[in-house]
């Protein structure tokens, strides 16, 4: 633990001019509560959305005057739209569209604007990152991080680049799933590099603070980390990003899907009725957002005895095909609950690569074909209106 307080980042950031050179940020109300865990300091900053882009060095000086406290290895500093009630604003300009993101998939997906006829602001791309696919549940306990892990994999033994972001800061679950430990290079002491295995570049807040470390964040906070393990990570050339987002439709779900330009979503659900539910509440807040819904997966759709080899529908099963029949999207596969599955998640090695020539990788195979399909139409599948009575 750094023996640096807050109170000295605090007087360090007084130092940075608020936009347009009016004040500081901190007498401006624009730093966010500040965490610091193995010698790291994690804030963010809050800015006009509009200005977010042009504001970029701030962000920066903030950074580098924050690194510079002795102590401390480093910072992880992102700008937020998210403003502190009652904080003073700089005062906003027109928006800009961003221009060259470099994503092929990247600023609308071709959507139109807003109801209301107001413009979003383009979504900043990602260098190298050609596709991003968000993996989400309405609910925990569906198997989602198993899906997206053995769906990345699985676009992999395709022959497609891949990386996976495990945006799950209260929960990540990366480390374990992929059998990877140990803390990632920084290079110039900013950008860091993601941990690899399996031929999958992989990225979590579980490589960055010891494994029973509470992470008590904020909002705002939870938010900074994300787009940095998102935007301040060496990825390099990828095909595909994949996200692991956290169950629900909270407020991390809500950063990456308006801040990320996400090619689509891939939803995952149960067979059961209330697990259908939560799922149909994460394709509305998708669709709320403007993020096109690649297709539904249903997890543990049927039991597999692992001594008789015969098949019982313990959860029901079809619900999430009869689902995505219903509001419109692509089924894209139905994965069954195996023993194996679950030891192999458990160990670190996804069934999918410690068994490539079993049922199991050959059905996350399968469905990563599927999504691919989707994805490489350009996304252009509009998330259905779903209608709640």
């Amino acid at each position: 633990m750094s023996d640096v307080t807050k109170e000295t980042i605090l007087e360090t950031l007084k130092t940075i001019k608020g936009p347009d050179l009016e004040g500081n940020i901190v007498d401006l109300g624009m730093v966010s509560d500040i965490f610091i865990s193995d010698a790291k300091a994690y804030f963010s900053i809050s800015v006009p959305a509009e200005r977010a882009r042009e504001l970029e060095p701030l962000r920066m000086a903030a950074e580098r005057a924050v690194t510079a406290i002795a102590g401390l290895k480093g910072a992880l500093v992102t700008l937020t739209a998210e403003k502190k009630a009652g904080a003073p604003s700089p005062r906003p300009e027109p928006t800009r569209q961003a221009a060259g993101h470099g994503h092929s998939h990247g600023a609308g997906h071709g959507h139109g604007a807003p109801a209301g006829g107001a413009q979003r602001p383009a979504k900043a791309g990602i260098p190298g990152i050609k596709t991003i696919i968000a993996v989400a549940s309405g609910k925990g306990g569906v198997g989602k991080s198993t899906t997206a892990v053995n769906l990345a994999l699985g676009l992999v033994a395709n022959g497609l680049k891949v990386g996976i972001l495990d945006a799950d800061v209260y929960g990540p679950s990366m480390p374990r799933l992929l059998g990877i430990s140990g803390r990632p290079k920084q290079i110039d002491g900013r950008m860091i590099v993601p941990m690899e295995n399996h031929g999958l570049k992989a990225m979590s807040i579980g490589f960055l603070v010891d494994e029973g470390t509470a992470m008590i964040w904020r909002g705002p906070m939870v938010q900074s980390a994300l787009m940095q393990m998102m935007r301040e990570v060496a990825w390099g050339e990828l095909d595909v990003l994949v996200v692991d987002m956290p169950p629900g439709t909270g407020d991390a779900q809500l950063t990456m899907a308006q801040q990320v330009p996400l090619t689509g979503a891939v939803i995952v659900s149960t067979p059961q009725d209330l697990a259908l539910i939560d799922a149909r509440k994460g394709i509305a807040m998708f669709n709320k957002v403007e993020v096109p819904v690649l297709g539904i997966v249903e997890n543990m759709s049927y039991f597999i005895a692992p001594d008789t080899g015969n098949r019982y529908d313990i959860f029901g099963h079809g619900g999430a095909r009869a689902e995505a029949d219903a509001i419109g999207v692509p089924f894209l596969g139905e994965v069954p609950l195996t023993m194996s599955i679950r030891e192999h998640s458990d160990a670190g090695t996804p069934v999918t690569v410690s068994e490539p020539d079993g049922p199991q990788a050959e059905t996350y195979r399968q469905i990563a074909i599927n999504v691919w399909e989707q994805a490489s139409a350009g996304g252009s599948r509009a998330a259905p209106s779903i209608v709640f009575e």
